[in-house]
């Protein structure tokens, strides 16, 4: 089939020029010049040989570009493929054929033999080698193929073979190159047809002066193309003029329709894309994103997600684990009597519930100390009002690791999904990239605060929709109520009309009989009252003021009720654990920003909770034109301390009737909630009171020491005030149970300077109380404390040597005294008596001298003192404890 097929082409006259033009051997014997006529006598014996090359196609797959895996399958199998080819090709001995190397070509499919055979430029043997090789191959099974199916076919090399190994992979589409005249279409079309047929054959066009001049050739089938590539590159035509110089063909793939142009045009364009691109994603996320987040966050508001909030889950629920469940009720009781027990915290939910029953201008702001028992107070308001909550944990947002956990953290509270935290670092990658290629960034990638503002948006958004909502069905149950309550009173007023004789329905007439009383569809009632009730309606007269009186109060009435069910349709916002102790204060701005915007534009109530006053200050920036409505939860007194402990214990099985002793070790703990919890738990397991109040004031002072002077000097380096600063506080304290803010702040060693205040306060060594506004005193940081700062101050050892340093701090201070008191007087002596006074001792100079000379002597009295102290404290230390 293959030599039939062959010899059809040549009757067609594809192949009908020189032979010599298109073979040319690779090698041929050198010959002197000057043994010309030896060399004709050379040619003529047959024993002279030439070399030429064979290309066989589709042994390998013809690779498409690097995201080709058929390459590897080549690789894979190119071992046994070549020796497969060796085995038909070493079959061969016509005109003495001998293969010299084979040389696949992986990228193109193919494979390159060189080959010598007996004879010069002989066209004939050639074709005679190329058809034996063709039969012999198709005997065996043909070429071997990598698919396992014989396709390809042997071809002789017409041209120079190129094995180049470039990124240029193959196309159906092949570009001619002339390096000489130009080649006539007709002419190519003989060269190329035998490679495959031909789909197009575009001529050549006008190209600048100096550059090459080509035609394109489109083959309907890669293989030709690859085939045409390989056969027929380099090869040398000679001009129709015998005297004409010769065109080389350089041929090259051409990609249909450039097939990267896109993508090409894309990357050269980065000013002009880039933007597209920002507005296109802006788009998608506003247009289909952000409606399926403020949905899913309007779902997680109104619980539409929670399994428990399901009918068929509480039906049973309520006939299979509440049945069983003997003791539920009554630990629903003992909780209520507990909280009853805490008197103190009775004003703070009354001022909640003050602030959820009003129209929102501001933000409620709760605080109070760790264990003062806000979440439990704020879980009964919530539980209390059956209101929709979105409840915000500042914890997890501030100890995130990274950016995205942070935003991760926020969006699974809120319920925005879907959210993609992964793209944020794309897109920073993608901004590093544009300032190299446009000189400035692109504007994908966002901070964190900007995150942050745009999920709070969507929610905010989501919150609107909740109030709608419920605003909605509030007007539809409102409208059924209507329409139920029209039904009953016109069912009344007809049967009242029935038993008066005054209702009559026309529809009977049409079964009563003819005449003229069924044409008037009346009969024998009396319909004066029925007429009067009907002209009171439509004229105005003194009886309709009672109806239209009795109309606005029942306007009134639902009025008032819209009003309220509109306060009920709000939803409330709970952040909670508001503190800047992570150090991502801009977080907390912007979710204070956020909370002043929904509390201002009246969107719902938003109760913010805190451990200490002074993170409201972030809320009071926020919020700069109205007051915050301020709620603080204190400690308990000695009497629901008292009763606290006992219905704890009670409630375990305890029944301790406490002595006038242990009354007095509970009032150490003083009304903390946590060190209540910690007492009870400790006596549950077997302690003693006394055991159990002496172990909690140990492990505080282990805590405080710790906290507030660190575990070495390198510890305290990083605290946010100096051991003397704490030492004189916590001395002090355990002296007094208060001690003025301001006396303390104008004393060495903080000497006006509030920040190390503020920061005890924050790692909650002391608490702050306020009067009217302003800073007033300062307390221990818990009731129990006050005795962990005695127990601190009087351990000798530790006493001492914070009193040597605190000392030493002191001498320092009244030496740099002493020495500035020196310098001046030494000025002032060179300076001499005043002229202008006519009394020296009264001079100016002199005046000065006196009380440099006083102050000097004070600082050196301190020091002296100072220093005895510090040596009796050091026969102290030598004792050792």
């Amino acid at each position: 089939m293959i030599l039939l097929r062959r010899t059809v082409g040549r009757r067609a006259g594809v192949l009908d020029f020189p032979r010599r033009a298109l073979v040319r051997p690779l090698s041929t014997p050198t010959v002197p010049q000057d043994a010309a006529g030896a060399a004709s006598d050379l040619r003529a014996t047959p024993a002279q040989t030439s070399e030429a090359w064979l290309y066989i196609d589709s042994v390998f797959p013809v690779r498409l570009g690097s995201w080709d895996l058929r390459h590897y399958v080549g690789i894979f199998r190119e071992d046994n493929l070549i020796a497969k080819l060796k085995t038909i090709l070493s079959s061969i001995d016509t005109h003495g054929f001998k293969v010299l190397s084979i040389e696949p070509h992986l990228k193109d499919g193919g494979v390159f033999v060189r080959f010598r055979y007996n004879g010069l430029e002989n066209a004939e043997t050639l074709d005679a080698i190329e058809n034996v090789l063709r039969d012999t191959a198709s005997r065996q099974g043909g070429v071997p193929s990598w698919t396992g199916f014989s396709r390809g076919d042997v071809w002789l090399v017409k041209g120079q073979p190129w094995r180049e190994d470039m990124r240029r992979y193959a196309s159906p589409i092949v570009s001619v190159t002339f390096e000489g005249p130009d080649i006539p279409e007709e002419h190519l079309y003989k060269i190329f047809r035998p490679c495959g047929r031909i789909q197009d054959l575009r001529n050549p066009t006008p190209v600048p002066a100096g550059s090459l001049r080509s035609s394109t050739i489109v083959f309907p089938h890669l293989r030709s193309a690859t085939i045409a590539r390989n056969i027929i590159h380099g090869l040398r035509l000679p001009s129709s003029n015998p005297n004409g110089p010769v065109t080389r063909l350089r041929i090259l793939y051409e990609q249909p329709i450039k097939a990267h142009a896109i993508r090409d045009w894309i990357a050269s364009h980065p000013r002009f894309v880039l933007p597209v691109i920002v507005f296109l994603l802006g788009t998608l996320t506003y247009t289909i994103f952000d409606p399926v987040r403020a949905f899913m966050v309007e779902g997680k508001v109104m619980d539409w997600f929670d399994y428990r909030e399901f009918k068929l889950y509480k039906w049973i629920r309520q006939n299979t684990v509440e049945r069983f469940a003997i003791f539920s009720s009554r630990n629903g009781d003992d909780a209520s009597a507990v909280e009853n027990v805490w008197k103190e915290r009775k004003d703070a939910e009354d001022a909640v519930n003050k602030y959820l029953n009003e129209v929102p201008t501001s933000i409620a702001f709760v605080y109070g100390p760790q264990g003062s028992g806000k979440d439990r107070l704020l879980a009964r308001v919530t539980k209390a009002t059956q209101r929709n909550f979105l409840v915000i944990d500042c914890t997890p947002l501030i100890k995130a690791s990274s950016d995205a956990a942070a935003v991760s953290a926020l969006a699974d509270q809120t319920g925005y999904w879907p959210v993609f935290t992964f793209t944020n670092s794309i897109n920073t990658m993608i901004d590093m990239a544009s300032v190299g290629l446009i000189g400035q960034k692109a504007g994908l990638s966002t901070s964190l605060t900007d995150q942050v503002k745009q999920i709070l948006e969507v929610v905010g958004s989501a919150l609107k929709r909740v109030t709608t909502s419920h605003r909605d069905a509030f007007e539809r149950r409102l409208k059924e109520l209507r329409m139920e309550e029209d039904r009953k009173a016109q069912e009344a007023r007809r049967r009242e009309r029935i038993m008066n004789g005054t209702w009559h329905d026309p529809r009977l007439d049409c079964v009563a009989g003819n005449g003229v009383m069924s044409e008037l569809g009346v009969g024998d009632e009396n319909l004066d009252a029925d007429t009067s009730e009907d002209l009171s309606r439509m004229v105005i007269l003194p009886g309709d003021q009672l109806v239209e009186k009795e109309k606005g109060g029942s306007d009134r009435r639902q009025r008032s009720a819209e009003e309220v069910e509109a306060l009920n349709s709000l939803p409330v916002v709970i952040i909670k654990n508001f503190a800047s102790k992570g150090g991502r204060d801009d977080l907390l701005g912007v979710l204070a920003q956020w909370a002043a915007t929904l509390a201002e534009n009246q969107v719902a109530h938003v109760i913010v909770i805190s451990d200490n006053r002074e993170n409201a200050k972030t809320l009071a920036r926020a919020l700069p034109s109205k007051p915050l409505n301020t709620i603080a939860l204190h400690d308990a007194d000695a009497a629901s301390v008292l009763a606290f402990v006992q219905q704890k214990l009670n409630d375990s099985g305890a029944d301790l009737t406490f002595t006038a002793e242990q009354v007095s070790l509970l009032e150490r703990l003083g009304g903390r909630a946590s060190d209540l919890e910690n007492l009870i738990h400790k006596v549950r397991s077997g302690q003693k009171v006394e055991e159990a109040v002496e172990d909690i004031i140990s492990s505080g002072v282990g805590e405080l020491r710790k906290n507030a002077f660190g575990d070495d000097v390198e510890d305290a380096k990083n605290l946010l005030w100096s051991r003397e600063q704490a030492w004189l506080i916590l001395k002090r304290l355990s002296e007094k149970e208060e001690i003025p803010y301001h006396d303390v702040l104008l004393e060495f060693p903080f000497k006006g300077d509030e920040t190390a205040i503020r920061s005890m306060e924050h790692s909650e060594l002391i608490t702050v109380t306020t009067e009217n506004g302003r800073p007033s005193m300062i307390r221990p940081g818990k009731p129990v404390y006050k005795y962990v700062f005695e127990r601190v101050v009087r351990d000798p050892i530790f006493q001492a040597t914070q009193d040597i340093s605190f000392n030493e701090k002191q001498i320092a201070s009244a030496e740099s005294i002493v020495r500035a008191c020196e310098e001046e007087l030494l000025t002032l002596k060179q300076l001499g008596t005043d002229p202008n006074h006519w009394l020296e001792s009264l001079g100016a100079s002199s005046t000065r001298s006196a009380y440099l000379f006083k102050k000097m002597q004070a600082a050196e009295v301190k020091v002296e003192a100072l220093e005895k102290k510090n040596a009796a404290l050091k026969k102290v230390l030598s004792k050792g404890g």
